[in-house]
């Protein structure tokens, strides 16, 4: 399955999700330029791999639509051994994904663009509140200066995105704890802190790096 796909194997690549999120479906690295710029790499779990366009699975995915996320559990498009298993970017081991790298000016102006199918090895398995806390000390190690160069990208992006007119949709998010009988326990409320912010900044750029691309290809698209 490797075969003919980039090896990103030795690239330090983490997955930052909630507490209690059981698949990790897009991975993130971010690498200071010699010029001052910054290269972006999103890594989402590869699939369609493993769904045979037309075959069971994908004809009940589609007709499901969506997974649908319930408070003490997850009803999942795909079935787990997919969603939660082999498709899921655990740490320390191989997993195929599709990734976009985008190259930054120190300015934040995407400059280019590539898409490659891929294989990864995710370094770190990171919770919002973990990746929080290390954002707002002083690096320690690896981990801590490449979060922090992170941060750097992320947080330029989101300035120029606010200043070109963006909206700040911050709604109060709350997170609603359950007992194993399924009664409402506690209610947390989920703060959009700088780690929420990291990977909303990341997945955005990702996502206009696809729109651009289909727009410059003329491909019909929602």
């Amino acid at each position: 399955q490797i075969a003919g796909r980039e090896d990103l194997r030795k690239q330090f690549v983490v997955t930052i999700d909630p507490d209690d999120a059981r698949d990790f479906d897009d991975a993130i690295n971010v690498e200071q330029l010699p010029n001052g710029g910054w290269e972006l790499g999103v890594h989402i779990a590869d699939v369609a791999a493993y769904v045979e366009q037309g075959g069971a699975l994908d004809r009940e995915a589609r007709r499901r639509g969506n997974s649908v996320y319930l408070p003490d559990r997850v009803i999942p498009m795909l079935p787990e051994r997919l969603s939660n298993g082999v498709c899921s970017l655990k740490p320390e081991v191989d997993r195929l994904t599709h990734s976009v790298f985008v190259q930054f000016d120190k300015r934040g102006v995407p400059k280019s663009t590539r898409f490659t199918r891929s294989v990864i090895r995710s370094a770190h398995r990171l919770t919002y509140k973990e990746a929080y806390a290390i954002l707002t000390a002083a690096p320690r190690n690896q981990l801590g200066e490449r979060l922090h160069v992170a941060w750097e990208l992320a947080a330029l992006l989101r300035r120029k995105r606010f200043e070109h007119g963006a909206l700040d949709l911050d709604f109060p998010e709350v997170k609603v704890w359950v007992d194993t009988n399924g009664k409402p326990i506690r209610l947390e409320r989920v703060e959009n802190d700088e780690s929420h912010q990291l990977i909303e900044e990341f997945m955005l750029a990702a996502n206009e790096a696809v729109a651009r691309e289909l727009k410059k290809r003329g491909i019909p698209t929602i």
